[in-house]
């Protein structure tokens, strides 16, 4: 007997209204008996006597939310996979993949988007699935018209067996899980989080410096709208003996939640405003962009941020060399040009990871590990 469970990795438990019909959330272990795709349930329970040909179990993801639902043992085997999916890549052309082969993703995008977006819809297409997509869903959809995320969810899954969403709502993504009967990967909601950009970019300092524990991080630019940079602070912090330092401008500072989070982990983190003298303590400079979209009709606040920080050649100079800038792109000029042609820029590089984590969290969520 095969039991195969939309679920496995611990996760802390988010508070949902109780629904009878929901499928069961995010990450269970295989003892919880979730309900499967075709209906019904079968594990193998704490203490059972059942031997592997009798009862083989393959672990799926639930939904991808928030980076705080994972764990390292989680975070090693979605990394694992991911290195999978680069000889899976490598060897698209000559010997395409069937891995996904009838599944179909629906991407749903109501904030602008190009490495997320298009790097998903190649992940499924690398893994031999098809896609749809929305580019601008909060113009070009039925929401220009009103409708509600709930009843957009409860249309686009009698579509397809997984979606990515990106809004411009925090929250909206934990909104549409409640919602959806299939699987739903938060691709960026508004301030709130991004947690696909926190697996890649951890994925990214793990393949350039070589480990996580004990790493110095500089987190550059707009901490408090940022969603990339909350992200990733809340995974880091799966890790030993970590040190952050924040560098922003005063209206865009992190904030207190990030702070509180990582104290109650035992991280340590500092806030400074001198950007060269963080850049030589770190193993990782993550610059960001200063986000004007989330300044409204304050653009006096945003011209006074923009500018304050940038990574340069001054940086460069400073800067280990075994460290590495990183950044989630887009940028506008907080890295001038003049870096790119430096080993140490790893921001493309770091773009193309995200084909090879989104590759990985789709096998697990749809077909498991």
């Amino acid at each position: 007997m095969v039991s195969t469970a939309r679920a496995a990795l611990p996760t802390p438990h988010l508070s949902l209204a109780s629904s009878s019909r929901r499928r069961p959330h995010l990450f269970f272990t295989p003892s919880s008996a979730p309900r499967l795709r075709g209906g019904a349930a079968t594990s193998i329970t704490a203490g059972s006597s059942a031997s592997p040909q009798q009862h083989q179990v393959t672990t799926r993801l639930g939904d991808v939310i928030e980076a705080q639902q994972f764990d390292r043992d989680s975070l090693n085997e979605i990394f694992e996979v991911a290195r999978e999916m680069e000889a899976v890549e490598r060897s698209s052309h000559g010997a395409p993949s069937r891995v996904l082969e009838g599944y179909l993703m629906a991407t749903l995008f109501y904030e602008p988007s190009t490495r997320t977006r298009l790097s998903f819809e190649a992940a499924m297409r690398r893994l031999g699935g098809e896609v749809l997509t929305t580019e601008n869903a909060r113009e070009f959809s039925s929401a220009a018209k009103g409708e509600t995320l709930e009843d957009t969810i409860r249309t686009v899954e009698g579509y397809s067996d997984i979606i990515v969403l990106r809004h411009f709502e925090s929250g909206a993504a934990r909104r549409a899980a409640y919602t959806a009967n299939i699987p739903v990967i938060n691709a960026g909601d508004g301030p709130g989080q991004h947690p696909t950009q926190a697996l890649l970019d951890v994925y990214t300092i793990k393949r350039e410096i070589g480990t996580l524990d004990g790493i110095k991080l500089g987190l550059v630019g707009d901490l408090a709208n940022g969603r990339t940079v909350r992200s990733l602070a809340y995974l880091i912090a799966k890790y030993q003996n970590i040190k952050i330092y924040f560098v922003s401008p005063d209206v865009v500072k992190m904030k207190d939640d990030i702070k509180d989070y990582l104290n109650s982990q035992g991280v340590e983190w500092e806030e400074c405003s001198d950007l060269l003298e963080v850049a030589s303590k770190c193993d990782v400079i993550y610059q960001t962009r200063i986000q004007k979209e989330r300044f409204g009709e304050r653009i006096d606040l945003y011209k006074a941020a923009r500018g304050k920080y940038i990574v340069d050649k001054k940086v460069l100079d400073v800067l280990p060399k075994h460290a590495v800038i990183m950044h989630p792109l887009p940028r506008l000029d907080e890295i001038t040009a003049e870096v790119d042609s430096d080993p140490r820029a790893a921001y493309f590089r770091q773009a193309k990871n995200g084909l090879y984590i989104r590759m990985a969290l789709l096998k697990l969520l749809l077909v498991g590990h």
